[in-house]
């Protein structure tokens, strides 16, 4: 099968059988991508997941660009990413034809409530798996603990925490390249 029909199927699929948004896709694409297609390890997916997470937009569209881009090149990119969105697209347009309709019904109503509630699990799980993949050493561990704090607590903009999480890790790898002169 030609590349580029492989990837936008493939992205069309995630798009079109994960509820919930971007994170809730992120157990699906490392399924598809890691364990069945073998388009990326599990570590360039965590990388793509944090790039994805820093870049504008949303993380599952990023992640899809950057699989994209590199099985095809851009227009793998353009593909994948089209594949991602399209069926969300395509719902959205039905959804909101119709929705207006069923607003008041309490079967929907609940129906959405535990869609809601499923896709904070998938988020849960996939952040589990992340944090497993990710934390390496004790400067992550004190890295994570920050970026909760001063999210929670603090109020600090994610662009910020994400620009101190790469400056310090930059600064980190640099010392230590230091070291082994």
């Amino acid at each position: 099968m030609n590349k580029c029909l492989e990837l936008f199927l493939t992205f069309a699929k995630i798009g079109t059988f994960t509820f919930g948004g971007g994170y809730s896709m992120l157990p699906m694409i490392q399924r598809e991508i890691v364990e069945h297609k073998k388009w990326a390890t599990n570590e360039e997916i965590v990388n793509y997941y944090a790039i994805g997470q820093c870049t504008p937009g949303v993380i599952a569209v990023n992640t899809a660009t950057f699989i994209g881009s590199k099985i095809a090149g851009i227009p793998g990119g353009i593909i994948a990413t089209l594949g991602v969105v399209t069926p969300s697209i395509v719902i959205i347009m039905i959804i909101a034809n119709i929705l207006n309709l069923f607003l008041e019904n309490i079967f929907i109503e609940k129906a959405l409530s535990g869609i809601r509630a499923t896709v904070c699990a998938l988020m849960i799980y996939s952040i589990w798996g992340m944090l497993k993949k990710s934390i390496k050493d004790i400067l992550c561990v004190g890295l994570l603990i920050c970026a909760i704090i001063a999210t929670l607590f603090l109020k600090i903009s994610p662009v910020y925490i994400s620009i101190f999480g790469i400056s310090l890790g930059v600064i980190y790898c640099l010392c230590k390249k230091e070291k082994t002169k």
